[in-house]
């Protein structure tokens, strides 16, 4: 499983990849979460606004707020 954790370095998107960090962890799931920070790499995938969540090809979050700890484990979830 691949996660992609896309934003230029703010930190909301550093909480959003320690999020994903702690949801692959909590789930036991083998998932490799690479942090995307060039902003043209971050526009190719459809991100507009950042922070972005992309799980298996997926686009499952963009922008603000946040969501939490549950939510980002249930978008996990839903493709593992």
């Amino acid at each position: 499983m691949e996660i992609k954790v896309l934003g230029p370095g703010c930190a909301n998107c550093h909480k959003m990849e320690e999020m994903a960090k702690a949801a692959v962890k909590e789930l036991g799931i083998d998932a490799q979460v690479v942090k995307i920070t060039d902003v043209g790499e971050i526009a190719m995938n459809g991100i507009l606004s950042t922070p972005g969540l992309i799980v298996n090809g997926k686009v499952k979050h963009t922008g603000k707020p946040l969501p939490s700890l549950e939510k980002v484990k249930e978008m996990i979830k839903a493709e593992a």
